[in-house]
């Protein structure tokens, strides 16, 4: 899945390509880390 992510007010909310939100998480690293338990699942 193709995903973008944008800093918003001090934090980074999580889209797909289509521009639907998946999640918001305090840092690329926590966002990237989220992304990785779901692939997991």
């Amino acid at each position: 899945m193709q995903i973008q992510m944008r800093y918003v007010n001090g934090h980074v909310e999580v889209f797909t390509s289509a521009g639907r939100f998946l999640f918001s998480a305090d840092s690329v690293f926590e966002a990237e880390q989220v992304l990785a338990e779901e692939e997991a699942a």
